[in-house]
Protein backbone atom coordinates (compact mmCIF):
# COMPACT_ATOMS: atom_id res chain seq x y z
CA UNK A 1 0.00 0.00 0.00
CA UNK A 2 1.03 3.64 -0.43
CA UNK A 3 1.80 5.52 2.77
CA UNK A 4 -0.03 8.61 1.42
CA UNK A 5 -3.33 6.74 1.91
CA UNK A 6 -2.83 7.08 5.66
CA UNK A 7 -2.69 10.87 5.32
CA UNK A 8 -5.60 11.49 2.94
CA UNK A 9 -7.99 12.30 5.79
CA UNK A 10 -9.86 9.01 6.02
CA UNK A 11 -7.82 7.58 8.89
CA UNK A 12 -9.18 8.85 12.23
CA UNK A 13 -7.96 8.56 15.80
CA UNK A 14 -11.04 6.50 16.60
CA UNK A 15 -9.71 3.85 14.21
CA UNK A 16 -6.53 3.60 16.30
CA UNK A 17 -8.50 3.41 19.54
CA UNK A 18 -10.82 0.76 18.18
CA UNK A 19 -8.10 -1.44 16.70
CA UNK A 20 -6.07 -1.45 19.94
CA UNK A 21 -9.21 -2.29 21.93
CA UNK A 22 -9.97 -5.21 19.61
CA UNK A 23 -6.40 -6.47 19.93
CA UNK A 24 -6.50 -6.17 23.73
CA UNK A 25 -9.90 -7.82 24.14
CA UNK A 26 -9.50 -10.46 21.42
CA UNK A 27 -13.11 -9.91 20.42
CA UNK A 28 -15.17 -7.28 18.60
CA UNK A 29 -17.99 -7.73 21.11
CA UNK A 30 -15.75 -7.25 24.15
CA UNK A 31 -14.04 -4.28 22.49
CA UNK A 32 -17.46 -2.67 22.00
CA UNK A 33 -18.30 -3.29 25.66
CA UNK A 34 -14.97 -1.86 26.75
CA UNK A 35 -15.53 1.31 24.70
CA UNK A 36 -19.26 1.54 25.59
CA UNK A 37 -20.37 1.53 21.98
CA UNK A 38 -22.33 -0.93 19.88
CA UNK A 39 -20.81 -3.90 18.07
CA UNK A 40 -21.93 -2.67 14.61
CA UNK A 41 -20.01 0.57 15.16
CA UNK A 42 -16.82 -1.37 15.94
CA UNK A 43 -17.34 -3.75 13.02
CA UNK A 44 -17.96 -0.89 10.60
CA UNK A 45 -14.91 1.05 11.81
CA UNK A 46 -12.70 -2.04 11.49
CA UNK A 47 -13.96 -2.58 7.94
CA UNK A 48 -13.21 1.08 7.13
CA UNK A 49 -9.68 0.75 8.49
CA UNK A 50 -8.96 -2.48 6.61
CA UNK A 51 -10.26 -0.82 3.43
CA UNK A 52 -7.95 2.16 3.95
CA UNK A 53 -4.95 -0.08 4.62
CA UNK A 54 -5.83 -2.62 1.97
CA UNK A 55 -4.91 -5.58 4.19
CA UNK A 56 -6.76 -7.76 6.76
CA UNK A 57 -5.87 -6.85 10.33
CA UNK A 58 -7.59 -9.72 12.15
CA UNK A 59 -8.50 -13.32 11.54
CA UNK A 60 -12.06 -14.11 12.58
CA UNK A 61 -12.88 -17.38 14.37
CA UNK A 62 -15.65 -18.65 16.62
CA UNK A 63 -13.88 -17.54 19.82
CA UNK A 64 -13.13 -14.03 18.64
CA UNK A 65 -10.32 -12.55 16.57
CA UNK A 66 -6.52 -12.74 16.44
CA UNK A 67 -4.23 -10.20 14.76
CA UNK A 68 -2.75 -11.08 11.41
CA UNK A 69 0.88 -10.27 10.60
CA UNK A 70 -0.36 -6.91 9.28
CA UNK A 71 -2.51 -6.45 12.37
CA UNK A 72 0.35 -7.01 14.82
CA UNK A 73 2.45 -4.45 12.98
CA UNK A 74 -0.27 -1.81 12.71
CA UNK A 75 -1.48 -2.25 16.30
CA UNK A 76 2.06 -1.61 17.53
CA UNK A 77 2.21 1.65 15.60
CA UNK A 78 -1.29 2.60 16.76
CA UNK A 79 -0.26 2.12 20.40
CA UNK A 80 2.79 4.30 19.86
CA UNK A 81 0.73 7.11 18.27
CA UNK A 82 -1.84 7.03 21.07
CA UNK A 83 0.93 6.98 23.69
CA UNK A 84 2.54 10.04 22.09
CA UNK A 85 -0.79 11.87 22.15
CA UNK A 86 -1.33 10.97 25.81
CA UNK A 87 2.14 12.28 26.62
CA UNK A 88 1.42 15.48 24.70
CA UNK A 89 -1.79 16.00 26.64
CA UNK A 90 -0.03 15.34 29.94
CA UNK A 91 2.75 17.79 29.14
CA UNK A 92 0.27 20.50 28.16
CA UNK A 93 -1.59 19.92 31.39
CA UNK A 94 1.60 20.19 33.41
CA UNK A 95 2.54 23.39 31.61
CA UNK A 96 -0.88 24.88 32.27
CA UNK A 97 -0.66 24.02 35.97
CA UNK A 98 2.85 25.38 36.18
CA UNK A 99 4.27 22.95 38.72
CA UNK A 100 2.40 19.65 38.62
CA UNK A 101 3.90 16.44 37.27
CA UNK A 102 3.57 12.68 37.52
CA UNK A 103 5.69 9.57 37.19
CA UNK A 104 4.33 6.07 36.61
CA UNK A 105 6.45 3.25 38.02
CA UNK A 106 5.96 -0.40 37.13
CA UNK A 107 6.88 -2.89 39.84
CA UNK A 108 7.07 -6.67 40.10
CA UNK A 109 7.96 -7.91 43.59
CA UNK A 110 11.70 -7.19 43.62
CA UNK A 111 12.32 -3.78 45.16
CA UNK A 112 8.66 -3.12 45.87
CA UNK A 113 8.80 -3.62 49.63
CA UNK A 114 11.82 -1.46 50.47
CA UNK A 115 13.66 0.27 47.63
CA UNK A 116 10.66 1.80 45.87
CA UNK A 117 8.92 3.14 49.02
CA UNK A 118 12.18 4.83 50.10
CA UNK A 119 12.63 6.40 46.66
CA UNK A 120 9.02 7.58 46.65
CA UNK A 121 9.40 9.15 50.10
CA UNK A 122 12.57 10.98 49.01
CA UNK A 123 10.86 12.25 45.85
CA UNK A 124 7.80 13.49 47.73
CA UNK A 125 9.96 15.34 50.24
CA UNK A 126 11.68 17.21 47.41
CA UNK A 127 8.66 17.55 45.10
CA UNK A 128 5.39 17.16 47.08
CA UNK A 129 3.24 18.16 44.08
CA UNK A 130 4.51 15.29 41.92
CA UNK A 131 2.09 12.39 41.66
CA UNK A 132 3.56 8.89 41.79
CA UNK A 133 1.52 6.10 40.19
CA UNK A 134 2.62 2.54 40.99
CA UNK A 135 1.43 -0.28 38.76
CA UNK A 136 2.08 -3.91 39.69
CA UNK A 137 2.07 -6.47 36.87
CA UNK A 138 4.11 -9.27 35.33
CA UNK A 139 7.46 -8.30 33.75
CA UNK A 140 6.28 -8.76 30.15
CA UNK A 141 3.25 -6.52 30.75
CA UNK A 142 5.43 -3.86 32.38
CA UNK A 143 7.94 -3.89 29.52
CA UNK A 144 5.10 -3.44 27.04
CA UNK A 145 3.89 -0.48 29.11
CA UNK A 146 7.31 1.18 29.00
CA UNK A 147 7.60 0.67 25.25
CA UNK A 148 4.13 2.17 24.69
CA UNK A 149 4.84 5.17 26.94
CA UNK A 150 2.23 4.25 29.57
CA UNK A 151 4.93 3.51 32.18
CA UNK A 152 8.01 5.65 32.77
CA UNK A 153 10.28 3.07 34.41
CA UNK A 154 10.27 -0.34 36.05
CA UNK A 155 11.71 -1.32 39.42
CA UNK A 156 12.16 -5.08 39.38
CA UNK A 157 14.42 -8.02 38.76
CA UNK A 158 16.88 -7.61 35.88
CA UNK A 159 16.20 -9.59 32.73
CA UNK A 160 19.01 -11.36 30.93
CA UNK A 161 18.78 -9.29 27.76
CA UNK A 162 16.44 -6.28 27.73
CA UNK A 163 14.38 -5.62 24.60
CA UNK A 164 15.63 -3.07 22.13
CA UNK A 165 14.86 0.55 23.07
CA UNK A 166 15.15 -0.35 26.78
CA UNK A 167 18.14 -0.02 29.06
CA UNK A 168 18.53 -1.47 32.55
CA UNK A 169 20.71 -0.50 35.48
CA UNK A 170 21.62 -2.69 38.43
CA UNK A 171 20.73 -0.95 41.70
CA UNK A 172 21.66 -3.71 44.15
CA UNK A 173 22.05 -7.47 44.45
CA UNK A 174 19.27 -9.42 46.11
CA UNK A 175 19.86 -12.94 47.49
CA UNK A 176 17.28 -15.65 46.77
CA UNK A 177 16.12 -17.69 49.76
CA UNK A 178 13.68 -20.54 50.28
CA UNK A 179 11.03 -19.91 52.95
CA UNK A 180 8.77 -22.23 54.94
CA UNK A 181 6.59 -21.78 58.01
CA UNK A 182 8.32 -21.99 61.40
CA UNK A 183 7.04 -25.49 62.33
CA UNK A 184 7.55 -26.97 58.85
CA UNK A 185 9.01 -30.53 59.06
CA UNK A 186 11.80 -29.54 56.68
CA UNK A 187 13.47 -27.61 59.48
CA UNK A 188 14.31 -30.92 61.16
CA UNK A 189 16.62 -31.82 58.26
CA UNK A 190 20.22 -30.73 58.83
CA UNK A 191 21.31 -30.18 55.21
CA UNK A 192 18.36 -30.97 52.94
CA UNK A 193 19.13 -31.56 49.28
CA UNK A 194 17.04 -30.15 46.45
CA UNK A 195 15.72 -33.66 45.76
CA UNK A 196 14.52 -33.92 49.39
CA UNK A 197 12.90 -30.50 49.27
CA UNK A 198 11.11 -31.44 46.05
CA UNK A 199 8.96 -33.92 48.01
CA UNK A 200 7.04 -30.99 49.51
CA UNK A 201 4.67 -28.64 47.67
CA UNK A 202 6.34 -25.57 46.22
CA UNK A 203 5.39 -22.01 45.37
CA UNK A 204 7.26 -20.79 42.29
CA UNK A 205 7.31 -17.53 40.33
CA UNK A 206 5.12 -17.55 37.23
CA UNK A 207 6.55 -18.81 33.96
CA UNK A 208 8.66 -16.54 31.71
CA UNK A 209 10.03 -14.42 34.57
CA UNK A 210 13.71 -13.90 35.34
CA UNK A 211 13.54 -15.50 38.79
CA UNK A 212 11.68 -18.51 37.40
CA UNK A 213 14.40 -18.96 34.79
CA UNK A 214 17.08 -18.82 37.48
CA UNK A 215 15.29 -21.47 39.56
CA UNK A 216 14.80 -23.72 36.55
CA UNK A 217 18.55 -23.52 35.87
CA UNK A 218 19.18 -24.48 39.51
CA UNK A 219 17.01 -27.61 39.22
CA UNK A 220 18.57 -28.54 35.89
CA UNK A 221 22.09 -28.20 37.29
CA UNK A 222 21.14 -30.48 40.21
CA UNK A 223 19.55 -32.98 37.78
CA UNK A 224 16.22 -32.62 39.61
CA UNK A 225 12.88 -32.07 37.91
CA UNK A 226 10.71 -29.11 38.85
CA UNK A 227 8.19 -30.01 41.59
CA UNK A 228 5.00 -31.42 40.10
CA UNK A 229 3.07 -30.33 43.20
CA UNK A 230 3.40 -26.57 42.82
CA UNK A 231 1.57 -23.27 42.79
CA UNK A 232 2.73 -20.39 40.60
CA UNK A 233 2.04 -17.08 42.30
CA UNK A 234 3.25 -13.47 42.40
CA UNK A 235 0.76 -12.13 44.97
CA UNK A 236 2.63 -11.63 48.25
CA UNK A 237 -0.49 -11.71 50.52
CA UNK A 238 -1.71 -14.91 48.86
CA UNK A 239 1.76 -16.45 48.96
CA UNK A 240 2.27 -15.63 52.65
CA UNK A 241 -1.05 -17.12 53.82
CA UNK A 242 -0.56 -20.21 51.66
CA UNK A 243 2.88 -20.82 53.21
CA UNK A 244 1.49 -20.44 56.74
CA UNK A 245 -1.38 -22.85 56.06
CA UNK A 246 0.46 -25.64 54.21
CA UNK A 247 3.72 -27.57 53.98
CA UNK A 248 4.78 -25.58 50.90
Amino acid sequence: MESERLLDGRLKLRHLTLVTAIADQGSVIRAAQELHITQPVVTRALHELETILGVPLFERHHRGVTPTLYGESFVGHARAVLAQLRQAGAELGHLAAGHLGSVTVGVHLAGSNLLLPRAMAALKRAHPAVTVVVREATPDTLRAGVLSGEIDLIVGRLSGQPPRRLTQEQLYREPVRLAARTDHPVHRLRHPSLAELRRYPWVLPVDRTSLRAELEELFTHADVELPADRVECTSMPTLRHFLLATDA
